[in-house]
């Protein structure tokens, strides 16, 4: 699976990966030439008193040291450079992939696990990439070059290789083998990590009020002490595996000594060929180092890959068609587009039951159409039928007289204003936040849409106006101005269809009224959906669609559901009383 993701996202780098690995092999190269030369000097220029042998020879090290340092320089600038275009071209793809996700992937996966694969997964990967091109290239070509030149040297002494090498890949196999499965848990266990910061940082309103803090610090302690068990799992293994490859290496050394010293004292070896032997011994003990510490990074990263292909390989249910149709151009008139559900059912996978069954609903431009229900009904659900962030397991939903299904939805939502059930705003100034649906506007426009929000006030009082800053998700206002914001922010979008979801159950009364009666204006000629839980909301629709347990169960004014729906006057008389009803 790494090797699949890295051959993939390192494709349009192939020139530069090509030149990486030139580069590592005349190092490389450069390398294994130095203790040979360095064995002449012993052998024909310190030991026969040359000393014009050992200039010359000295000058040719010193040339080819320079060049080994240049491509060392040269392979690790470009490497680097390439593994971090590549990391970043992969984080664009999963950003890119998760950005189309529908409800239904968001809720398989989660936000922790999407923000774990997006930055720790992808930085694994990274991180291996650059250890291939500065390591991997080159212990290969180190280790068999090194044999080589050994052989060289004296192939009896060689025999020893026979016994060390595969003695070292053993143990690291070994490692590899139990390291895997840890790597494996401890990615998973960031991920609960994340998933427990996260809930506790948005919900630490909720934690306070209730005096959780203590529940919530035993939560986080279990979650960070088993991350903390696995990691000392792998640091057990690591520490390990150093001490045992240390000390392969220098029982190497001694025995090359020893048995080298032997070769000598019989006249069967030099000692520049002694020294030589003893330097390509350490050159082919070192590659295997690197390789280790380069495998004991692949595990973690082959894990993190086959994380991110879930992401990646993963199609997002909802698409465009082949041949998507258009939606009819706006004519200049204002006039908004017929939204038409029938038969309308969607329930989610594994659920016993639909959470909307059967709904047959026309929205009409220049109307508004109110959706109310108790908690559960699917009121939401079927606000988010229309532009397509949901798609009905049965029946239809038209937009504009064409299945939406049929459409692209990038072209749909282009169309709609939605206002969410929670008002999220983006961080930077009012005025950015703003234009997040209509780029273009001006700032009068924008103040028109304040206005109509009932917002204009408080930001007039702001010193800074439209440049106030708004921190990340609008915590820096109250519920209530969140929502204006947000309403604004639809209403400055030219749109066909406004959604409301729930939008004004921060506001009192009183603003809700005047929001209310100048929403007309703002929408002239759209068509307008409001989901609400309050009867004063939604009193004065055109239509009100009663929704209960996903079934319409009344529709009609508020005049004719009050007299022949018994749903309706229940949730009505609940809220006010039948005086205030009439």
């Amino acid at each position: 699976m790494l090797l699949r993701v890295l051959r993939r996202f390192l494709r349009p780098y192939g020139r530069d990966v090509a030149i990486v690995v030139v580069l590592q092999v005349v190092q490389t190269l450069a390398a294994l030439s130095l203790p040979s030369l360095n064995a002449d000097i012993i052998d024909n220029g310190v030991l026969t008193g040359d000393t014009g042998y050992i200039w010359r020879t000295g000058a040719l090290m010193l040339a080819i040291t320079a060049v080994q340092v240049s491509c060392a320089i040269g392979a690790v600038y470009l490497g680097a450079r390439t593994a971090m275009a590549a990391g970043r071209d992969l984080r664009a793809a999963v950003f890119g992939r998760v950005q189309r996700f529908s409800v239904a992937e968001m809720g398989r996966f989660g936000a922790p696990s999407l923000i774990t694969r997006t930055t720790n997964d992808v930085q694994q990967v990274q991180m291996v990439t650059v250890l291939t091109f500065t390591i991997m290239v080159m212990a290969p070509i180190m280790m068999v070059g090194g044999v080589v030149m050994a052989l060289r040297q004296d192939v009896a002494l060689s025999g020893l290789l026979v016994v060390v090498v595969p003695l070292l890949l053993g143990v690291m196999g070994f490692m590899l083998v139990r390291m895997r499965p840890l790597f494996r848990q401890m990615q998973e266990r960031l991920d609960r990590i994340n998933l427990v910061m996260r809930e506790q940082i948005s919900g630490v309103r909720v934690i306070r009020s209730f005096n959780r803090q203590g529940t919530e610090r035993v939560r986080f302690a279990e979650a960070n002490t088993a991350l903390m068990e696995t990691a000392l799992g792998v640091g057990r293994l690591l520490a390990l595996l150093f001490p045992a490859v240390m000390l392969i290496i220098n029982v190497s050394s001694v025995a090359v000594i020893w048995f080298g010293a032997g070769r000598i004292d019989t006249g069967e070896m030099q000692v520049g060929s002694l020294v030589a032997f003893l330097n390509y011994l350490m050159q082919i003990l070192m590659s295997v180092l690197m390789a280790v510490m380069m495998f004991m990074m692949v595990p973690r990263a082959e894990v993190s890959a086959e994380r991110i292909d879930e992401v990646l390989s993963t199609d997002p249910e909802i698409t465009a068609p082949p041949e998507p149709r258009r939606l009819p151009a706006r004519d200049g008139t204002g006039r908004g587009l017929v939204v038409e559900l029938e038969g309308a059912t969607f329930g989610y996978p594994g659920a016993n039951e639909p959470v909307l069954t059967g709904v047959d609903l026309r929205l009409e431009p220049g109307r508004t159409t109110a959706v109310i229900g108790s908690t559960g009904a699917g009121k939401t659900t079927l606000l988010n039928l229309v532009p397509r962030l949901l798609d009905v397991t049965g029946g239809s939903v038209r937009v504009g007289g064409t299945d939406v299904r049929d459409l692209d939805p990038g072209e749909l939502r282009d169309r709609i204003a939605l206002v969410p059930q929670r008002a999220y705003l983006f961080s930077g100034t009012i005025a950015s936040t703003l234009r997040h649906g209509s780029p273009g506007a001006s700032e009068e426009q924008i103040w028109a849409a304040l206005e109509a929000a009932q917002a204009r006030d408080f930001v007039e009082a702001l010193p800074e106006g439209l440049a106030a800053p708004v921190e990340q998700g609008g915590t820096n206002f109250s519920g209530g101005q969140r929502q204006r914001l947000a309403i604004a922010r639809a209403l400055l979008r030219p749109a066909d269809v406004y959604l409301f979801d729930d939008s004004f159950s921060a506001l009192d009364y009183a603003t809700d009224a005047r929001l209310r009666a100048a929403l007309p204006a703002a929408t002239a000629g759209a068509t307008v959906l409001v989901v609400g839980q309050r009867v004063a909301t939604i009193r004065d629709a055109a239509q009100i669609v009663v929704l209960d347990a996903g079934r319409v169960v009344g529709l009609g004014t508020h005049a004719e559901l009050m007299a022949g729906n018994e749903t309706y006057r229940e949730i009505v008389l609940s809220q006010i009383t039948a005086e205030e009803a009439a």
